[in-house]
């Protein structure tokens, strides 16, 4: 009989523990869902490394006067969509700052609000698409090509739109700029991989958060 006793009280203490770990678990998917926004840390470093890139574009401009440069402002926000992994909402209001930065900066004006917005918006989309390669990192590589080139060809075509559409001028050959954004896709590519593995590990954020 006490063996009988000692079984029933051993199965239902099984099912409490089994319970408890349920429940624990649904606890977490509640507070994983009830998470929105941005954290403190997230914020800060969106600030920093946008703040970074704004000075790294003014020293650059400074010492490199050639068409091909990097574009630290664009490298930025993909390390930090890359990094932080924003909602969509969250990745274009990335984006707007990133406009509003560059409005410190000689070239047309406003138009980068709408070139970094939808640069950032590429980024925060390709960031989720599943891609895996062995043990060549190019996810990081082909994000930031596609999403610099994603900004550098809704610049131009937003510039032609306000400034050559029906105007007696003749715009500067495509071919030109199509070099520039192409040059400056590959160099931006090549810093944001490099950066992006030891802020990684330095943040400690595993793959995919």
């Amino acid at each position: 009989m006490k063996t009988v006793e000692g079984a029933v009280q051993a199965e239902s203490g099984g099912e409490e523990r089994a319970g408890g770990v349920q429940a624990a678990g649904r606890k977490r998917e509640i507070a994983e869902k009830a998470k929105k926004g941005l954290g403190i840390r997230e914020v800060l470093l969106t600030g920093i490394l946008l703040a970074a890139g704004a000075v790294l574009k003014y020293f650059a401009g400074s010492f490199i006067n050639f068409g091909m440069k990097p574009n630290f402002i664009i490298a930025m926000y993909c390390l930090v969509i890359l990094l932080i992994r924003p909602r969509f909402a969250e990745a274009v209001i990335i984006g707007i700052l990133a406009g509003a930065i560059c409005q410190f900066f000689p070239g047309q004006p406003y138009i980068n609000f709408v070139s970094e917005l939808l640069g950032a918006a590429a980024m925060c989309f390709l960031v989720r698409i599943p891609l895996h390669t062995g043990k060549v990192p190019v996810k990081t590589l082909l994000c930031t090509f596609f999403s610099t080139l994603v900004s550098g060809f809704s610049f131009i075509g937003v510039m032609y739109l306000i400034y050559y559409a029906g105007a007696d001028i003749t715009p500067t050959p495509l071919a030109v700029f199509l070099a520039i954004i192409l040059g400056t896709a590959c160099v931006n590519s090549v810093i944001v991989q490099m950066l992006y593995l030891p802020l990684r590990l330095i943040l400690k954020i595993k793959d995919g958060e």
